[in-house]
Parts: C-alpha cells; structure tokens; sequence
C-alpha cells in the first residue's frame, strides 16, 4: 500500500468503521422481528428485481444452492414468498414475494428512513445535511466502479 495516500487509507478505514455501524444500527430499527440478514436481503432482492429462480438468488447472494434453499424454506413457511413454475421452462420454479412479504420489506424500508431522517433532524444542521447529499454523489460513484 506504498503507493496509496494516507488520506485514502484514512478515509478507508473510517468509511469501513462508519458504515459497519450504520448498517447494525439501521438492522436495529428495522422492524423485521426475527428474520435473519440473508433472509432479508432476498426479500428486498425479489422486492427490487421481481421474481427468480433459486440458482439465480444463490448466484446473487453468493451462497451455495442448499444454503438459499433453507433461507426459501423459512420465507415460505412464514408466507412470505411463493413459489410458482416458471413460464419458459417447467422445470425450474420462481420464487416471488407474497403480499406479506412485499408488506414486511416496506415496513422495514420504512421504518430505517424514518429514522434515518429523524436524527438528521434532530442532531444535524441544514449545512451538515446538504455535505451529507454531496458526500452520497462521491459513495455513489465509488460504489458503481
């Protein structure tokens, strides 16, 4: 790391340790009672892309096939998602949200904006948001590289 400016191997660490803690607190107020991360995620995963096939969810998930089909199986027998053959070839099946399931994300979604707005209101100045707003256009490009 020669070659890397203490500034960027600063900013590093702190995005790293920051977003670490952000990410827990927001999982606190998620309103999601006793899903587990990988459960939540393909909720919001079929919530953003609509209906996939198991393969396509593990792919996306970067999990082994058996690890996704246990995180379905929960879903399911919650009522959260549904299972129907797939149109261009009967031998896979989509798995889709229910309407519990697109509730539960929106809930959450809900829930984690609001209290994401309320501390920017409360602890924050109008000049310490609008740096916040400029500062999501630089993550936002370094997340699309």
């Amino acid at each position: 790391m020669n070659d890397i400016p203490e500034s960027a191997a600063r900013a590093a660490t702190d995005l790293r340790v920051v977003f670490s803690r952000v990410r827990r607190r927001l999982r606190e107020v998620a309103a999601l009672g006793d899903l587990t991360p990988s459960q939540t995620s393909v909720l919001s995963r079929l919530d953003k892309g609509g209906p996939a096939s198991m393969s396509d969810l593990a792919a996306a998930e970067q999990v082994r096939p058996q690890s996704m089909a246990a995180t379905l199986a929960a879903l399911g027998s919650d009522d959260l998602i549904t299972k129907q053959p797939d149109p261009t070839d009967g031998r896979r099946q989509l798995v889709s949200l229910t309407e519990s399931g697109r509730e539960k994300i929106a809930v959450s979604r809900r829930s984690r904006e609001e209290w994401l707005a309320r501390q920017l209101t409360d602890d924050f100045t109008e000049a310490e948001r609008q740096t916040l707003i400029e500062a999501m256009a630089l993550l936002d490009r370094l997340a699309n590289r």
